[in-house]
């Protein structure tokens, strides 16, 4: 065994706070000599590594839209999924890093008789979405299930480059030197693993192959050999033949290409209409270099807190497994982490067998950048770094009850000192950038008047609110679809609408015609705090997708009276225009005007209503409001939200204001409203007025419609029927795809295509349209 403080060299000393490595004074095990870290490995999270040259640069630009892009049906998304972009679940605190809890996922294996393990699902995959089905089917076989939480991809070309040797050098699976530290590697394919969360994984082309097939249902060949060797190599490490030397095995095979190599070599195929591969090879070698080529964050500068923490941090024993650095062909790389499995202790066991790993077995996670990518340990259990700490068990037990023994000015050092690895000036609570400027009067995410000072400190702090993640230790669940409001409203900014991989599931019990209420409700939650998707009622048949509106201006509609609404319903059709709207009244006489299926009453209701029903978060007693839970059995003291923050978040929600109009003055925006008018979109889609005959452009009547095609039907809510759906607000729609209460649509062509029932012959209309008068149809429906 080598000095665990550095593995692969012969420097004795490590790399402790960034005062160290500028030279200055600190004792024996902190020592580092200043040349062997290099410096051209950092930049913010997110961003691409300094010594990439201009060509790499252009495609590390590529790879981030690739890494951003949003798969379509039409591109390959599916059949079953549970993301339709990479970014969806590594954007926090950008794209390239880790992912709140509402981007959990789950794996599934099926333990046989005689011990061993096999992957059910998606290769292992639970997946929660299907186009056929609207909820992804149970993985057959399924007895071993385990929770996990999106590992950032933070410097993985730098540990592509570490040789095997100096991840080698820690191991010590015997414990021969009697430290109780008994780290191990994992293989892949003959070669020593080092990405996920068990060390599974050799390869980035891999580590990207996989999730894209397995989340998104993306297909994909694997790079040629003549693409593999275009990827971002050292170029410090090629010899005068140009060959790479860097990185070698001891049997002169070098990581970085044969790591490479040994990415899946079969194409992925599934049974979509896409024909395969689904994505390019241009684009996947894009997105692999974009990974590659991701920076780490730079260390802080060191503070008096910072400096007697990283003492501690040796004196604890953490840096038994998160070594400080390895050795790589650029020098020592410091990721905090041997890349080596350990035993976490039964309570973090997961059951999970991958490799040689067992199911008490995790990679050492690196630490560099930590600060920003909560929460914490595999499946994101830990809401801080302090929880963190005091989840680990087995190997680290010692470490932390040392910790935990700490008095709590010393453990604030160890934090200071964790903090300071680099990414705290990005660290926000949501995904909101810290010190993020509140969008202009009128824009998208701003406010729709101008407020005084009070107010717009209270808009603010309602904006705070909606981003905020809420941790286990705040209330979340039991049960839950997402973590926080912006989890699901965030399109083109908070407040917006969402991608399909954030809508929600709704269930019921078919009988002909007819879809009954579970008698545990119709949602069908995506997510559990334990490793277990929540339960479906035994007796439902039919699931259906609810695709997330945007929030602009409700506000606005939340104050258009009822008897408004109201005046414009016909509900037996009396005028014979072949329309039948009518107003959801709901039991307690109140006039429903959110949700898909108006059946939310007011804006105050609806921030209560989501937060029990999307959150799992209980809300205060409020005299005369009766949606949300106010009490759960989740040991979370209730209400689990003040009274002030719910305040704060209604005034933003209330402020936000309507999508800002565009291209008024187009003449094709002019004509197109009046081909709008022609065909009968207006019949539905219209303006209604506030009290002071305000005139509010939603393009919704707010009432309920049956555009379903015949034989259709869904799942209902309160007196509105499965085959019934308000009339969807029309501002901003632009910015709100894909479409219909399902997300069916993914295109406004499309979407107006698929209308039926009372919007039959304003569809055949359209449909019926010339090419220029289509075109300036759409184009006013754009300018929305």
């Amino acid at each position: 065994m080598t000095d665990r403080n550095v593995a692969g060299g012969s420097v004795v000393a490590c790399l402790g706070t960034w005062l160290c490595l500028l030279g200055a004074g600190c004792g024996p095990a902190h020592r580092i000599e200043v040349d062997k870290v290099p410096d051209d490995i950092f930049a913010p999270i997110g961003a691409v590594v300094p010594y990439a040259s201009d060509e790499e640069k252009a495609t590390f630009d590529r790879g981030l839209k690739v890494a951003q892009h949003r798969f379509s049906q039409a591109e390959g998304l599916g059949p079953r999924f549970n993301l339709v972009s990479c970014g969806g679940c590594h954007e926090r605190p950008t794209t390239g890093g880790a992912g709140a809890r509402y981007r959990n996922f789950l794996l599934v294996q099926q333990k046989l008789e005689d011990g061993s393990q096999a992957p059910v699902g998606i290769n292992g995959i639970q997946t929660q979405f299907s186009l056929e089905t609207a909820r992804g089917a149970d993985a057959e076989g399924a007895n071993v299930h385990a929770l996990r939480n999106p590992i950032p991809a933070i410097g993985v070309g730098l540990l592509a480059e570490i040789p095997e040797k100096s991840i080698l050098a820690n191991q010590d699976p015997d414990d021969k030197d009697g430290d109780g530290i008994s780290g191990r590697p994992n293989y892949d394919r003959g070669f020593v693993g080092r990405f996920g969360r068990k060390a599974q994984t050799v390869s980035i082309e891999g580590f990207i192959r996989g999730p894209l097939f397995n989340h998104i249902g993306i297909t994909s060949n694997p790079l040629s050999n003549a693409r593999k060797a275009e990827l971002p190599v050292p170029s410090a490490a090629a010899g005068a033949s140009g060959s790479v030397q860097a990185g070698l095995r001891d049997d002169g095979i070098s990581v970085v290409t044969a790591g490479q190599a040994a990415a899946p070599d079969m194409p992925n195929m599934d049974d979509d209409d896409a024909p395969d591969p689904e994505l390019s090879e241009d684009d996947l070698f894009d997105v692999v270099s974009f990974t590659m080529l991701l920076a780490v964050p730079r260390p802080d500068e060191p503070t008096a807190e910072s400096e007697a923490g990283s003492e501690l941090f040796s004196e604890l024993g953490c840096d038994g497994c998160h070594v400080r650095a390895l050795k790589g062909p650029r020098g020592l790389i410091p990721a905090y982490s041997d890349l080596l499995l350990h035993d976490m202790g039964d309570d973090l066991a997961d059951d999970i067998v991958m490799g040689v790993a067992k199911g008490n077995e995790f990679r050492t996670q690196p630490l560099w950048g930590v600060v920003a990518v909560g929460p914490y340990l595999h499946d994101g259990r830990a809401d801080t770094l302090d929880d963190a700490i005091r989840f680990h068990g087995g190997e680290a037990k010692a470490a932390r009850d040392a910790y935990v023994a700490l008095d709590g000015r010393k453990r604030r050092q160890v934090l200071a000192f964790l903090a300071s690895l680099g990414g705290g000036d990005q660290r926000s609570d949501g995904l909101l950038p810290p010190d993020a400027a509140v969008e202009a009067v009128g824009e998208f995410g701003g406010p729709m008047t101008m407020l005084t000072e009070t107010e717009s400190a209270l808009y603010a702090a309602g904006r705070a609110v909606f981003d905020r993640d809420t941790h286990l230790g705040s209330g979340l669940g039991p049960e839950f679809n997402g973590d926080s409001c912006r989890a699901c409203h965030f399109d083109p900014v908070l407040g917006g609408a969402g991608p399909a991989d954030v809508d929600v599931t709704r269930q019921g019990i078919r009988s002909g015609d007819q879809v009954a209420e579970p008698a545990g409700g119709t949602m069908a939650r995506h997510f559990d705090v334990s490793p277990m998707r929540p339960p479906i009622d035994a007796a439902s048949n039919i699931f259906e997708r609810r695709q997330t509106p945007a929030l602009f201006g409700l506000g606005l509609i939340d104050a258009i009276p009822d008897e408004v609404i109201l005046a414009n319903a016909d509900p037996d059709d009396e005028n014979g225009d072949g329309i039948r709207g009518r107003a959801h009244v709901l039991a307690d006489n109140r006039i429903g005007r959110f949700g898909w299926r108006a059946d939310v009453p007011s804006l105050v209701e609806f921030t209560r209503d989501a937060f029990t029903n999307e959150l799992g978060v209980t809300v205060p007693e409020e005299e005369g409001l009766t949606f949300g839970l106010t009490a759960d059995a989740d040991g979370v003291d209730d209400p689990e939200i003040s009274s002030d923050d719910l305040a704060a978040l209604r005034f933003f929600m209330a402020e936000l204001a309507p999508p800002p109009r565009t291209n008024l003055d187009d003449p094709d925006v002019v004509k197109g409203e009046m081909v709008f008018d022609e065909v009968g979109c207006a019949s539905c889609h219209h303006s209604l007025a506030l009290a002071d005959d305000t005139e509010v452009a939603l393009y919704s009547d707010l009432l309920l419609h049956d555009i379903c095609a015949e034989g259709e039907v869904g799942v209902g809510s309160g007196s509105a029927t499965g085959r019934e759906m308000r009339t969807a607000p029309l501002w901003g729609i632009s910015h709100s795809a894909p479409y219909f209460h399902d997300g069916r649509a993914e295109t406004l062509e499309a979407a107006i295509a698929a209308h039926a029932g009372e919007a039959l012959a304003s569809a055949t209309a359209v449909s019926e349209l010339s090419d220029t008068e289509r075109r300036r149809l759409l184009t006013f429906l754009e300018s929305l």
